[in-house]
């Protein structure tokens, strides 16, 4: 289905509501073009889109043009003598003074239509302007993988402009990248260049002529063991225009515009509405809102923010979770100021806003050893309490006896309920173990090198924070395993606080479907950087300190928000991780610190 991305008004006519006692010059009709946003968004904004786009108008004799446009100088009306017309239109990156003619992200778009202007008479049409980019979309088969050494890439570049190129990495395996159409009959060069597994180079170049704006050229490489080539399979997607959405240019109407899916969170979203500014008030824009079904009465929203000419947003918050609210637009008449509830309503369905179960760690039980508590108990009344959620190193550091665990209640310290849980730092024998507490499961010890730990829970909502209750005590680091570079014993110990949303594949990540993440502590290559991590939608850390300087030993509320890197994908798992060490990993950090935890809530204003 095609989505409107812009909305450009192009009507043609001598005299339109209030301004009917205006006077259209003798044998002239007038054309009166404006522009608001639509619904889809792009990676170029709607501002920069509308601002750039270019506006040519040509008589159809072929005589020559006769207006010229940027959208920002735009006049409200044009008035044209009778006589047929066409009207083109370029946006996106190409109607930019300096373009860039080969990017990742930017996507170029054209149409035409043609108009007849009578004198006194009236048009309304509509200019479709599809996407006019040049596809390329370079995939490596599995195949380079294996016979090729890391680093590989293949180049693009097109034919007719110096400098148009971009360059498929692995990690760009499959992605379109846009280029604009230019020259006379232009093609896409092509190039790989790798490292074979046995040292050799290996370079192979190819041309794909006569390539044209609105259509994909997917090459798919893949290297052939017996004879030592590279075979390329080139297809040439011709339906782009299913796929990509058009710029169309419709006229403009007052009422609720849609908003996007994710653009619903679990306490607020985003409502949208196309005003018509000639009629409305641009500075008395409202929305309101309630239950859907309810007869109460309705709330008033803040009042909506100015896109673009004619486009309106409001963040509506507050609401309450897995909610159906219902929503209007109430529009100012500017002739006399008095207010217009603007017919029909739409509806949202908030999302779920579940918090993480045993929150304040006051269900434990020794369903797993008897050397060690577990959060979770298999004869609780509470099915979200019978299984395991929570977890810790316990099994490992205890396989010496009960006095090793390094998480445990504690009844004597608490913020909320009969107690709260503490995270100790602890010297086991032979080796270091940082006292902490995670969603997921422990794996298996590896003599005494280390273990390993798998980490997440399925988990589909999307909250902005974690906030909780912590007190932490330390010293200085006195145990110093394998690392990191530049900790020292006599530095201070810190304790981490973290949580991640993810996508994480298990295939992928070593782990398994309930807990994708595994994590070995003997290998660093398997420690995740989760401000790094493709996959992770969102994260949020902690360090907390305690020093000479900086005293934590006290309880505090802490508050820690969910950075999103990308806000149109929902979570497959979620991700929490304490320790009174953050070093632990490294076996590295002071044996007598302690991280204490109560009443954690995952926030979704």
């Amino acid at each position: 289905m095609k989505k409107t991305f812009a909305l450009i008004t192009i009507a043609a006519a001598a005299l339109l509501s209030c301004q009917k006692q205006q006077t259209t010059p003798e044998g002239e009709g007038a054309l009166i073009l404006s522009v608001s946003t639509g619904e889809t968004r792009a990676a170029m904004t709607s501002d920069e889109l509308l601002a750039n786009a270019d506006i040519r108008i040509y008589k159809d004799d072929f005589s020559g043009m006769v207006r010229h446009y940027k959208y920002s100088e735009l006049p409200q009306r044009i008035y044209l003598p009778s006589g047929g017309y066409r009207i083109d239109v370029v946006a996106g990156e190409a109607a930019k003074e300096t373009p860039s003619y080969a990017s990742w992200e930017q996507k170029s778009y054209k149409g035409s239509k043609a108009v007849t202007i009578t004198a006194g008479g009236s048009e309304n049409i509509t200019v479709v302007a599809a996407m006019n980019s040049i596809v390329s979309n370079i995939s490596f088969d599995s195949t380079i993988d294996s016979y090729f050494q890391a680093g590989y890439s293949c180049s693009v570049s097109l034919s007719t402009v110096e400098g148009a190129s971009l360059s498929y990495s692995k990690s760009q395996s499959g992605t379109d990248g846009y280029f604009i159409a230019s020259g006379f009959e232009p093609s896409l060069d092509w190039t790989f260049s790798g490292t074979l597994t046995s040292g050799e180079s290996f370079t192979k170049s190819g041309r794909i002529q006569n390539v044209e704006g609105g259509k994909r050229y997917k090459l798919l490489l893949k290297y052939v063991e017996k004879n030592g080539l590279l075979d390329v399979e080139i297809l040439v997607d011709d339906t782009l225009n299913e796929v990509y959405d058009d710029i169309i240019f419709v006229p403009v109407s007052t009422g609720l515009a849609s908003t996007g899916k994710y653009e619903v969170w679990g306490t607020k979203f985003t409502a949208y509405a196309d005003v018509d500014e000639n009629e409305y008030d641009r500075t008395k824009v409202y929305f309101e809102y309630r239950v859907a079904g309810s007869d109460g009465a309705w709330s008033r929203s803040v009042a909506a923010t100015r896109i673009s000419e004619g486009s309106y947003s409001a963040l509506i918050n507050g609401l309450a979770g897995e909610t159906e609210y219902e929503y209007r637009l109430v529009v100012t008449k500017a002739a006399d100021g008095s207010e217009e509830i603007v017919d029909g309503t739409k509806t949202v369905t908030t999302e779920a806003t579940p918090q993480v179960p045993n929150s304040s760690f006051e269900t434990v039980s020794h369903a797993e050893s008897s050397n060690y508590y577990s959060f979770y108990d298999p004869a609780s009344s509470d099915p979200a309490l019978q299984s395991k959620w929570w977890c810790s190193g316990n099994k490992g550091s205890t396989t010496v006896g009960s006095s090793y665990q390094i998480t445990y209640p504690d009844t004597g310290d608490k913020q909320d309920g009969n107690q709260s849980v503490c995270l100790e730092s602890r010297y086991v024998i032979v080796k270091f173990a940082a006292g902490n507490l995670f969603c997921g499961r422990f794996g298996a010890t590896i003599g005494t090198s280390g273990g390993t730990v798998y980490f997440g829970r399925p988990f589909t909502a999307r909250p902005t924070a974690m906030r909780f209750w912590a007190k932490y005590s330390s010293g200085k680091i006195n145990r110093v395993g394998n690392g990191p570079a530049g900790v020292q014993s006599g530095d201070y110990d810190k304790a981490s606080l973290r949580i991640a949303l993810g996508t994480w594949d298990y295939k992928k990540y070593g782990g398994d479907a309930n807990s994708p993440i595994l994590v070995n502590t003997t290998d660093e290559s398997t420690f995740m950087d989760y401000a790094t991590d493709e996959s992770t939608i969102a994260f949020g850390e902690r360090i907390l300190t305690a020093d000479a300087d900086n005293s934590t030993n006290v309880w505090q509320q802490i508050t820690i928000p969910l950075d999103y890197k990308t806000t149109t994908e929902y979570p497959t798992h979620i991700m929490i991780a304490f320790a009174a060490s953050m070093y632990g990993d490294y076996f590295t950090g002071c044996d007598s610190s302690k991280l204490w935890l109560d009443k954690i809530e995952l926030l979704y204003e």
